[in-house]
């Protein structure tokens, strides 16, 4: 780890290395060892177990009985609600989204990009039969790997051209449904598609039965603050449905929020 903060008598070398221990956890890595941490971080293991016993007495790491290794503990989640909660985005989309959900009859979800990942920071569940069953025990907080989501694909086809090839270059692809991308050309490839049409689609790339349809939340900034989808099980719409019926309606809820996010297109 190198030592940004040498010189600067405000900076705490400690706290950096805490919350590196905290950020090396993620979607695809729930449990991680004292020695996998410690080559991660670049420290000695016996440095590394120092800071996760410290971290896990207060609530921020939990050890597995079985496995011994550890995972986020309650305390992370309650910094990441508090967020969450305190986020001006939440609280200017929250009624789009619930009209978006009872017009249309489908629960929509919106999220944030952190590095690889999606986090949920909104959802509207819809009750409508069939909708049960594509939930995914999703929650607000909840993350999911942004490859193979539509929601993640919309906020990655967003990013700038270099941060969007240094993203590509360190996704550990893998099939999560029938229809996953599992490759960085043709990942790429439709996050090229996405950015010209304006909204993404995962047609069972998460998850078998579960499709949906995504559009960009733009900022003052021009860049995607968050994005918002439709879900739906395959058995409710076709694809083909989806784009036709339900897309000018959710790029519509989309450009609303933005607008009040202050972009000005």
């Amino acid at each position: 780890m190198a030592d940004r903060g040498s010189g600067n008598g405000s900076y705490s070398q400690s706290l950096e290395r805490g919350l590196a221990i905290l950020s090396a956890f993620g979607s695809g890595r729930p449990l991680l060892g004292v020695s996998e941490l410690g080559r991660d971080i670049g420290l000695s293991r016996s440095t590394t177990h120092r800071y996760v016993s410290t971290l896990a007495s207060l609530g921020y790491l939990q050890q597995d009985a079985d496995t011994k290794k550890y995972r986020l503990g309650p305390r992370v989640l309650d910094l990441g609600f508090s967020a969450i909660n305190s986020m001006e985005l939440r609280e200017v989309a929250a009624p789009h989204l619930r009209e978006l959900s009872d017009e249309t009859g489908y629960t929509v979800n919106m999220a944030i990009l952190d590095d690889l990942d999606i986090v949920y920071v909104e959802r509207c569940r819809n009750s409508q039969a069939g909708q049960r069953e594509i939930d995914l025990d999703l929650h607000v907080g909840a993350r999911l790997p942004a490859y193979c989501t539509s929601l993640g694909k919309v906020l990655l086809a967003w990013l700038p051209a270099a941060e969007q090839q240094d993203a590509l270059s360190r996704i550990d692809f893998a099939r999560r449904g029938p229809n996953t991308l599992t490759s960085k050309t043709k990942l790429a490839a439709e996050l090229a598609t996405v950015r010209v049409q304006g909204f993404a689609l995962n047609n069972e790339e998460l998850a078998y039965g579960l499709r949906s349809i995504a559009a960009p939340v733009i900022g003052h900034d021009g860049r995607a603050a968050a994005a918002i989808n439709l879900a739906v099980h395959s058995s409710m719409v076709s694809i083909e449905d989806l784009v036709a019926r339900l897309s000018a309606t959710l790029r519509r809820t989309a450009a609303e929020i933005s607008a009040h996010l202050g972009y000005r297109p």
